[in-house]
């Protein structure tokens, strides 16, 4: 294995891991962000087993266990009649399977904290602009290299990304609160839906660093455009429609009292066909963007540092950025197919797809094999997540 230059654009969850991963092979690593200091955007988020191997193999496991919470199941139902209408475990046996959920400051830590004990060196206030030869431009008119590989990490706003995307028509507004005197569950991701045009849910997330107070991390969908509206209905016209749509939502979505604490967040979907040209390569959203809908999206980031590490200890130049393309093109495909398949059923205008799910998916996905197969599509196992790199 060649030993080469290494600058990584973005400080985010790919970011950080294909630091430290390449790092441990010997590589010279730069890492640039935006930022004056690196730092998480972002609430809560759900790492499934395949991605926990991935933090393990960096050394960040134990640290985002501790400062996490692991979720058994995933537990849907439908406001106007309390039917239960998604229903997922991660292990009803033996196997010890659990999602972690987290918040994206505790799991940065985890992950910084990887990163500042090996031999990397960290930019900041680095807003890369382009690349050309090897050189990296910077906002403030510097120039940075030459690097023998850039790893394009920088999001799905990277201005490296030649991807196309398309914008999706409901969006979500998420925040972060204390978790209260509830009947919920702290072991589940629990979720309400009026037919696909609200969903509402509260996920557990552990506790912030340097904080002991358990928190949840909630969200509410509404179409992308409506966020301004939403806002200016005012906090106590959303406390009451949350509240009659479900009940056991009042004492999280109380602590909102003013409705800027809530994050806007719109999603797209697309895939780089050619996630790499010569010298360049994307990761995460830069390479491939979908719904949160089946909670894989910081997954998909750990496996892409993972497999690109796995294809440079292989190969050299084009050839193991291509190997890298080949290991994930089976599982990126499958995981994006199904994110467009399953985000209309639960958020979208359409009256008759909540009815589908309803009626005929949920019943049959409750009947064998149908909850194996949920459990592999949340454990993120349903097609070998590195391919022909090996296992995890």
């Amino acid at each position: 294995m060649k030993k080469i230059r290494i600058a990584i654009v973005g400080a985010g969850i790919g970011g950080l891991t294909a630091a430290a991963l390449l790092a441990d092979r010997g590589h010279q690593v730069a890492l640039l962000d935006q930022f004056a200091a690196p730092q998480p955007v972002g609430s809560g988020l759900v790492i499934q087993p395949v991605g926990q191997a991935v933090l393990d193999h960096v050394g960040a496991g134990d640290a985002a266990r501790a400062k996490g919470n692991p979720i058994k199941r995933m537990l849907g139902h439908e406001a106007s009649n309390n039917r239960c209408v998604l229903n997922v475990w991660y292990d009803r046996r033996t196997t010890g399977q659990f999602g972690l959920a987290i918040h994206r400051a505790s799991l940065f830590a985890a992950l910084y904290e990887a990163v500042v004990q090996r031999d990397i060196a960290v930019l900041p206030n680095a807003q890369v602009t382009a690349t050309r030869a090897g050189m990296i431009d910077t906002r403030d008119g510097k120039t940075h290299g030459p690097f023998d590989l850039i790893v394009d990490s920088a999001g799905a706003r990277s201005p490296l990304s030649p991807i196309t995307a398309t914008d999706l028509p409901y969006g979500a507004v998420w925040g972060t609160v204390d978790w209260p005197q509830t009947m919920l569950p702290q072991n589940q991701l629990s979720q309400c839906y009026r037919r696909a045009d609200r969903m509402l849910g509260v996920l557990p997330i552990g506790t912030l660093p340097v904080e002991t107070t358990p928190k949840a991390a909630i969200f509410w969908s509404m179409p992308r455009d409506d966020h301004a509206k939403w806002v200016a209905a005012g906090s106590a016209a959303w406390h009451a429609e949350s509240s009659a749509l479900w009940p056991e939502f009042a004492p999280f979505a109380a602590q909102i009292t003013d409705l800027e604490q809530m994050t806007m967040a719109r999603y797209a979907h697309g895939t780089l066909r050619k996630p790499w040209s010569p010298g360049l390569v994307h990761i995460g959203d830069a390479a491939h963007r979908a719904s949160p809908q089946l909670g894989q999206g910081a997954n998909m980031a750990l496996l892409d540092a993972m497999a690109l590490a796995r294809a440079l200890d292989q190969a050299e130049g084009n050839a193991a950025l291509a190997l890298y393309t080949a290991a994930r093109r089976w599982h990126v495909m499958t995981y994006q197919a199904m994110s467009a398949a399953f985000t209309p059923q639960y958020q979208s205008n359409s009256r008759w797809l909540p009815v589908l799910r309803d009626r005929v998916l949920y019943p049959l996905s409750q009947v064998p094999p149908g909850p194996k197969v949920l459990t592999a599509i949340a454990c993120g196992t349903m097609m070998r997540p590195l391919g022909q790199l090996g296992r995890l």
